[in-house]
């Protein structure tokens, strides 16, 4: 099997490193940049193996290709290169599910101190130095929590939450009845999901169907003490609108792992709220983390070698719907 490594230098170090290497038998390393130069070299080339970086190969780069069958992306979206690959047939692997991992338990930690009222126990004592002052949450027993997506990461928290005595609200059009009641969530509508939540986090794809999709007739409708956590996409949340409500309504807190743009602006008003805490994306894979990704995809051309079900193929189709 010729393979080789395509993305940036520093990112196939970071994410395959030298044991992972080993394991593939020294692919050849590929800058996007020097692709085209040594595309002469590379006809013989039958699976790629990619992280973030990964160029979208135009039709003469692809004609270039002619024995590539599959490319292993360790990594999440698949969105920029995708879709060429899949028109002429090439199997495309993502290691989303790898990369879910992180997120969910990023969003796992988040929601129980949520819940707790941990956050806004914390900026009001800071400010005010009050004890017993200070805002306490309802805890986790017996409380609701609405999520926003029931794809890889949303299903992932379910799954993370089970252990708790939580209610799980699900917001997701494309979860049927049946899947909810296999979940153990009940399926519930936007406004649904805002107005009882203690807690709402927003795992909803990037795509152009959602693009703005929460804005402030949603958050307005948020319980007293509620927390919006967003470790989805900034480009979901009407981001001015967020604000007004935040603003109008310091018991409420937003916890925001992304924002649109990314970073957030220096005259963001998003910074000057103290109900607001912005993270600098670090929900999803870092430090050893990215290293599951590598693990994941050297999984799944095992088995793509040995003709086994692959676990994280994508299609055509997915490209609709998926982050």
């Amino acid at each position: 099997m010729r393979a080789i490594l395509l993305a940036p230098p520093e990112n196939i170090e970071r994410v395959y490193g030298k044991e992972r290497q080993e394991r593939l038998g020294h692919p050849r390393a590929v800058a996007p940049a020097q692709l085209d130069t040594l595309l002469p070299e590379l006809a013989e080339t039958e699976a790629i193996f990619s992280t973030w970086g990964m160029p979208c190969l135009t039709e003469a780069q692809l004609d270039a290709l002619p024995k590539l069958r599959a490319v292993f992306y360790a990594a999440g979206s698949v969105q920029g290169f995708a879709r060429p690959l899949l028109e002429r047939g090439i199997t495309v692997v993502s290691a989303w599910l790898a990369n879910g991992v992180p997120v969910a338990e990023f969003t796992l930690a988040q929601i129980l101190l949520s819940a707790k009222g941990y956050f806004r126990n914390v900026a009001e004592y800071h400010a005010t130095h009050h004890f017993r002052e200070a805002a306490r949450g309802p805890g986790c027993y017996g409380e609701t929590v609405a999520l926003l997506g029931a794809g890889a990461v949303g299903r992932e928290v379910i799954q993370f939450l089970k252990p708790f005595s939580l209610h799980l609200l699900v917001f997701d059009p494309f979860l049927s009845e049946a899947a909810a009641q296999e979940l153990g969530v009940e399926k519930v509508g936007l406004d649904e999901a805002f107005s009882r939540g203690i807690v709402v986090s927003n795992h909803l794809a990037n795509n152009p169907q959602t693009v703005g999709m929460l804005n402030a007739a949603h958050f307005a409708q948020l319980r007293p003490g509620a927390t919006f956590i967003n470790t989805g996409r900034g480009l979901t949340v009407v981001e001015s609108e967020l604000t007004e409500v935040l603003r109008a309504r310091p018991d409420l807190t937003a916890l925001l792992d992304v924002t649109w743009p990314e970073p957030a602006p220096p005259d963001s008003p998003l910074w000057e709220l103290p109900n607001v805490r912005i993270s600098t994306h670090l929900a999803g894979s870092n430090g050893n983390e990215v290293r599951r990704m590598a693990d994941w995809c050297l999984d799944e051309f095992e088995r793509w070698t040995q003709d086994k079900p692959l676990r994280s193929v994508v299609t055509l189709e997915m490209l609709e719907t998926m982050a």
